[in-house]
C-alpha cells in the first residue's frame, strides 16, 4: 500500500506551504525518516520525512504552492507499483476531509473556457484565474492585472515566478508580456562571464528564506510610512544590574542578556502606550491586547544565511528568567531550522538588538516587520564621553534606532515611548516594579 508525502499542518494559521526542493528524484529510494522535501510557509521552512521505506513518486514539483493536507508524493514498495502510479497518476488527494472540500470547491469554481489575454471580465470571472495564492498577493500588492498573465503552471496556474516577470515588464515600462517569455533583461550571465562591465564571481539564486525576506522588506517600506528616530541610552546602571544577575546565574537558573532585558523593558512600555502596540489592518487601526516582542535573529551560513523573527509571546507577562529561557530555545529551534509557524506569527513589535556583533557605535534605519506599526534596533554598548552636571564624564553609551509607521503613530507618542524606555533601561529597577 503506498505512503503519503503531504503538506502538514505546522500551525493554527498554517494554509498552505510552498514546495521548495525535492532530496530525492522522481522513483528514488528512500528510507523512514529519510529527509525527502522542504518545503516554506510564509515565514520557516521545513523538512518533511518520509513515513515509510520505498520509492518515491512526486505529484507536485518543486516551486509550487500546494494547501495543508494536499498529497504531493507517494511511496510505493515496488517497481510495478511505480510504474502503474506513473500509467494512471492520481488526481488531487487529500489527507483530511477539510482538504477535499477545498479541492472541490476549487473544482467547482474553475472557468469553463479560458480568458483572452487583457480581455475585460467581471470581477467573479477575475477570481476564478487559476493562480497559486503567493502569486495572487504579489499580483495584488504591485497592481498586476492577472487576466494579461499566462501561467507556467501544472494546466495553466499562474505561480510567482508568472507574475514576477509581469513586475519586472511592469517597472521597465513594457506592455504586460506572456509570463515564461524570455527577455533580454532577465538574462543573467553565467559565473566567470562579464555583465555590464563587471566579472561575475557567482550567482545567488533568489530563493527559499532569501527571497521571502527581500519580498517582505520592500512591501514594508512601499505599503507603509516608515521613519526612523535615532539616539543614545547611558546603560551605566542596566550594565551593573546585568553582572549582578550573572553572578547569581546558578541561583537563578539563567544566564540573563541585554537582550532579556531590552525585551521585558519594551513589554512593559508598550503596555503603557498601547498605541506603539498596534497595526493598520483594512483601514483602522487595530489595538492589540497581547504584547508579543518579535526578536530578530541571524542565522549562520555565509551568503546563504538569513534572518527569522521568533516571537515571545506575553512579554509583559513573563519574568527576565522566563524569557531568558524561551528566547534560548527559540534560537536554538530558528539556527536548526525547527521553528514551527506559530513561532513566528502573531508579533506586535520586534527588537534587532546588533550588539553582539560588535562594530562600535553606530545608527541604522531598521525596517518594520509587517503589519506590526514599530521595531527598535540597538547596536554595541560603547564607552564614550559625555556631559554629566557640567563635567565630561566616560560612560557606557548603547545607540538605538527606533523605526515606526506614521500612518499609525505619530512624533509624539513614538517620541513618549522612546523617552519612556530611555528611562526604564537608565533606570533598571522599575523593571522590577
Amino acid at each position: 500500500m503506498a505512503e503519503y508525502i503531504a503538506i502538514p499542518k505546522l500551525g493554527m494559521q498554517m494554509t498552505e506551504a510552498t514546495l521548495v526542493e525535492w532530496k530525492v528524484s522522481e522513483g528514488g529510494r528512500v528510507e523512514k525518516g529519510d529527509v525527502v522535501l522542504t518545503i516554506e510557509t510564509e515565514k520557516t521552512e521545513w523538512e518533511v520525512e518520509a513515513a515509510a521505506s520505498g520509492l518515491v513518486h512526486i505529484l507536485i514539483p518543486a516551486e509550487i504552492t500546494a494547501p495543508v493536507a494536499r498529497v504531493v508524493g507517494m511511496i510505493v514498495e515496488t517497481d510495478a507499483e511505480l510504474e502503474e502510479l506513473r500509467k494512471e497518476p492520481p488526481g488531487e488527494i487529500y489527507t483530511s476531509e477539510a482538504g477535499a472540500t477545498a479541492a472541490q470547491a476549487e473544482e467547482r469554481h474553475k472557468p469553463a473556457a479560458s480568458v483572452a489575454a487583457g480581455a475585460p471580465v467581471a470581477t467573479d470571472e477575475r477570481k476564478r484565474v487559476r493562480i497559486s495564492p503567493v502569486a495572487r498577493k504579489m499580483a495584488e500588492e504591485h497592481m498586476i492585472d492577472i487576466t494579461t498573465v499566462t501561467g507556467t503552471g501544472p494546466e495553466g496556474r499562474i505561480v510567482r515566478e508568472d507574475i514576477e516577470k509581469a513586475i519586472e515588464a511592469k517597472e521597465r515600462g513594457d506592455v504586460p508580456v506572456k509570463a515564461g517569455t524570455a527577455t533580454a533583461a532577465s538574462e543573467v550571465p553565467a559565473t566567470g562571464e562579464v555583465y555590464q562591465g563587471k566579472r561575475v564571481k557567482s550567482t545567488l539564486p533568489l530563493k527559499s528564506m532569501r527571497r521571502v525576506i527581500a519580498e517582505h522588506m520592500h512591501r514594508s517600506l512601499s505599503i507603509s510610512a516608515q521613519l526612523t528616530q535615532m539616539g543614545e541610552i547611558d546603560m551605566t546602571e542596566l550594565k551593573k544590574l546585568r553582572a549582578t544577575l550573572v553572578t547569581q546565574e546558578e541561583a537563578i537558573g539563567a544566564r540573563i542578556t541585554y537582550t532579556d532585558i531590552l525585551v521585558l523593558a519594551a513589554a512593559k512600555v508598550l503596555r503603557e502606550l498601547p498605541i506603539v502596540n498596534a497595526s493598520l489592518i483594512e483601514n483602522e487601526i487595530k489595538l492589540w491586547e497581547d504584547i508579543n516582542v518579535g526578536v530578530a535573529v541571524a542565522l549562520e551560513g555565509g551568503t546563504d544565511g538569513g534572518l527569522i523573527v521568533p516571537v515571545v509571546k506575553n512579554a509583559d507577562k513573563k519574568s527576565l528568567v522566563e524569557i531568558n529561557h524561551e528566547l534560548k530555545v527559540l534560537v536554538e529551534q530558528a539556527r536548526t531550522g525547527k521553528l514551527m509557524p506559530d513561532d513566528v506569527t502573531g508579533g506586535t513589535f520586534t527588537v534587532t538588538n546588533l550588539g553582539a556583533f560588535g562594530g562600535g557605535y553606530g545608527f541604522g534605519t531598521p525596517i518594520i516587520n509587517q503589519p506590526e506599526s514599530a521595531i527598535i534596533g540597538t547596536g554595541p554598548i560603547v564607552d564614550r564621553p559625555v556631559v554629566r552636571e557640567g563635567q565630561i564624564v566616560i560612560r557606557p553609551i548603547m545607540t538605538y534606532s527606533f523605526t515606526f509607521d506614521h500612518r499609525v503613530i505619530d512624533g509624539a507618542p513614538a517620541t513618549m515611548f522612546i523617552l519612556r524606555l530611555t528611562e526604564v533601561l537608565e533606570n533598571p529597577g522599575l523593571l522590577l516594579l
